[in-house]
C-alpha cells in the first residue's frame, strides 16, 4: 500500500484509527470503517493514489448487486469518504450518491403479547432484562451496560451513561421491578454491572437477543421479536396512552423529534377515531 505523503513514517490507516479515537467514535464504528476500508483497498488491486471516483462506484454498485442493506452500504460510503477526504486528501465524492435506504415501520409487540413473554420466563434476571427493555424502552447495548449507581428507586428513574451518541440522558423505571432492584442495590457495589455472567463481567448482546428470542418462541408469538422490538413496543404504547411525542422522544434519547414520530404510524389511537367512507 502506498505511503501517505502527508505522513511518510506511518501508515493511513493508522492515522485513520488515530482521527477516529480524536473524534471519540466508538469502538464499533472504528472497527466497521477500518474493516470496509481494508476490504475495498484489498478489492481494487491498485495503489492508492492510482484509485478514482469510478472505483469507489464499482464496489459500492457490488454490494448493492450482493443484497447488502442501504444501511450498511452508507456505512462504506461513510468509511471510505472519511478516509480519502480527511487522511488521502482525495475530493471525488461529490459526485458519488448515498444509497437511499427503504422506509419500513417498527415491529410492534401488543400489550398481550408483552405479557405473554414476562409470564413465560422463570428466570428472575431474564424476566428483569426483558421487562427493562420493554418497561424502560432501552437499546440492548444499553441495558447490559447498567451499573448499580444508574438506579434512582426513589425517583423510579434509571440513567443511561453515554448511550447512543455518547450522551447521557434519563429513563423511567417500571414499578413492578421496584422489588427486585432494591435487592441488587443491597448486595452489589455501586459500580458493579445490574446483569452479569459467571465471570463478573456484564452480560453478551447476543445472550440478551437469545433470552429475548425464547421467550418470544415460548409465548406463542411465531414472527421474529428483537430486543430493539421491545423499545419500538414501549413508544408506540406510550403514545397510545397519551404521553406527549416530545417526552418520548427524550426517554428514548434521539436527537431529532422525526426519528420519534414514526410512532406516530403504528400507534393504534392515531386511527381508532376514524371510520372508512364505505
Amino acid at each position: 500500500m502506498e505511503t501517505n505523503q502527508h505522513y511518510p513514517s506511518q501508515d493511513p490507516l493508522v492515522k485513520l484509527r488515530q482521527e477516529m479515537k480524536l473524534r471519540n467514535f466508538s469502538h464499533k464504528t472504528i472497527k466497521s470503517y477500518l474493516y470496509y476500508i481494508t476490504d475495498f483497498l484489498n478489492k481494487s488491486k491498485k495503489q492508492i493514489r492510482q484509485i478514482n471516483s469510478s472505483d469507489i462506484r464499482e464496489y459500492l454498485e457490488n454490494m448493492s448487486d450482493s443484497g447488502i442493506s442501504a444501511s450498511t452500504m452508507n456505512c462504506a460510503y461513510s468509511a471510505l469518504k472519511m478516509y480519502f477526504e480527511k487522511i488521502m486528501f482525495r475530493k471525488f465524492f461529490v459526485a458519488i450518491p448515498r444509497a437511499k435506504k427503504e422506509k419500513h415501520l417498527p415491529e410492534v409487540l401488543s400489550r398481550t403479547e408483552i405479557l405473554k413473554m414476562l409470564n413465560s420466563l422463570s428466570n428472575p434476571k431474564h424476566h428483569c432484562i426483558v421487562a427493562l427493555l420493554y418497561g424502560s424502552g432501552l437499546r440492548v447495548g444499553e441495558v447490559v451496560r447498567i451499573r448499580i449507581k444508574d438506579i434512582d428507586l426513589e425517583r423510579m428513574s434509571l440513567r443511561i451513561y453515554q448511550g447512543k451518541g455518547k450522551k447521557d440522558r434519563y429513563t423511567v423505571l417500571p414499578e413492578s421491578l421496584k422489588s427486585i432492584l432494591s435487592a441488587q442495590c443491597k448486595i452489589k457495589l455501586s459500580t458493579d454491572f445490574l446483569f452479569t455472567n459467571g465471570r463478573g463481567s456484564h452480560l453478551t448482546e447476543a445472550s440478551i437477543q437469545k433470552i429475548v428470542d425464547q421467550s418470544a418462541k415460548k409465548a406463542g408469538i411465531n414472527r421474529k421479536i428483537s430486543p430493539h422490538t421491545l423499545r419500538h413496543s414501549f413508544a408506540t404504547h406510550l403514545l397510545e396512552n397519551g404521553t406527549d411525542i416530545r417526552y418520548i422522544q427524550e426517554l428514548l434519547g434521539h436527537s431529532n423529534i422525526k426519528t420519534t414520530q414514526i410512532y406516530t404510524h403504528v400507534a393504534r389511537s392515531m386511527i381508532s377515531n376514524i371510520k372508512s367512507p364505505l
